[in-house]
């Protein structure tokens, strides 16, 4: 028994780490995400070397529950109502940030002397983006707005459409690198869409009807456990995205489901020990000597993709119509960027062995920047059109 001590040391001191993060973050407006990755920093190899490795095993299961936990929040928010309201929005801009980006970056490496298929690549890893962060910085915030629930729309299909233009430029650049034919990816893509969608749907139609009729307390919260444990455990067992299950379990309950909504208000309560877990063996498992080998290639692809961002963001939104206080700040609230990303590179550097090491190393090293400022920024952005708007209703 003296080796579990360590571990629940190490467990009690890591939800101590995230009372004090959201205490700080009250106070001081911090994201509690980068408040949790510097702590996780500073405990794992990076820093003291403080987490015992039995818990840091834990991680791969924590990150499943709570990015499970996240997409079923953020399925909740493409209500129909939502969609009725903000659904052009949400499409528009979507779409608009994943081709600007994939485009600016790609085109920008590409001049910086990469070869077009790895720029393609890079191009494609970048508009990956970090839905966990992204859904704590707003919930932070407290605020409810156009401006928030366009955002949680943008990122609930923030998956389907990067796992999707990732597996198209796979095939584009094997083609031009001569490396194969990668078009069983992108078919298996649009399978793997397609099937976590109907996965999704399977779930959620019994769950809309038989949940929430419980009384609130214990009950609902062991249910709302229930649904995210078998949502997560079907969708790996069949090798599906649990991400977009999850999306879809959440969207098909909160349209179907006319009893009830606490199903969703539970998880909220039962999911902040699990990403405070996940948020500081994330930052754990953080590298930052990965930072030195970014060189010009890495600071460029840092710019390009945040320019990609505004850039996007800005255009889609002015093609949407949203309010004018609005459009600069959807690119900087989409800049977190965390595992989607180093797994898309994973896959990249299997179908590119040439250039695997190099996408590897340089996403890895983007990624720690853009998940330690990205939640800064994002909380920026948010604060800045919820004072801009509270202007406009002054001024009126």
């Amino acid at each position: 028994m003296q080796d579990v001590a360590p571990v629940l040391i190490a467990l009690g001191g890591l939800f101590l780490a995230g009372l004090a993060a959201d205490s700080i973050g009250r106070r001081t407006r911090l994201p509690r995400v980068t408040l949790l990755l510097g702590c996780g920093l500073l405990g794992g190899a990076s820093g003291f070397d403080l987490i015992p490795q039995a818990l840091a095993e834990l991680y791969p299961v924590m990150s499943v529950i709570a990015l499970c936990s996240v997409s079923f929040l953020l399925g909740s928010s493409l209500s129909l109502r939502a969609l009725y309201r903000h659904g052009k929005a949400i499409l528009i801009i979507s779409l608009t940030i994943v081709v600007v980006t994939l485009a600016m970056v790609s085109l920008g490496l590409w001049a910086l002397g990469l070869p077009l298929a790895v720029a393609l690549v890079f191009g494609a890893i970048a508009t990956a983006t970090d839905p966990a962060a992204t859904l704590d910085v707003i919930t932070q915030s407290k605020q409810r707005t156009r401006f928030t629930d366009t955002l949680k729309g943008i990122v609930a299909i923030d998956d389907a459409w990067g796992l999707l233009v990732f597996s198209l430029v796979i095939v584009v650049a094997q083609s031009l690198s001569g490396a194969g034919n990668g078009a069983e990816l992108f078919q298996d893509a649009i399978t793997e869409v397609g099937l976590s969608v109907a996965l999704g749907i399977a779930i959620g139609l019994p769950g809309a009807l038989l949940t929430g009729r419980l009384s609130e307390g214990e009950p609902l919260r062991i249910e709302a456990l229930g649904l995210i444990f078998v949502t997560a455990g079907l969708s790996l067992l069949l090798d599906l995205s649990y991400l977009i299950t999850g999306m879809t379990v959440g969207a098909i309950i909160v349209n179907v489901a006319r009893h009830h909504t606490r199903a969703f208000h539970e998880i909220e309560h039962i999911q902040w020990p699990f990403m405070v877990i996940f948020f500081i063996l994330a930052g754990a498992s953080l590298d930052l000597s990965s930072l030195w080998a970014l060189g010009g290639v890495g600071i460029g692809y840092l710019l390009l993709r945040t320019a990609g961002r505004m850039v996007g963001g800005w255009s889609g939104s002015v093609l949407a119509g949203s309010p004018k206080n609005e459009r600069k700040w959807f690119g900087p609230a989409l800049l977190p960027q965390a595992g989607v990303a180093i797994g898309m590179a994973l896959i990249a550097a299997e179908y590119l062995p040439d250039h695997g090491d190099m996408i590897i190393a340089l996403t890895i090293g983007t990624t720690v920047v853009f998940e330690l400022i990205g939640p800064l920024i994002a909380a920026a952005a948010i604060q800045r059109v919820a004072q801009t708007s509270s202007r406009s209703q002054d001024k009126a």
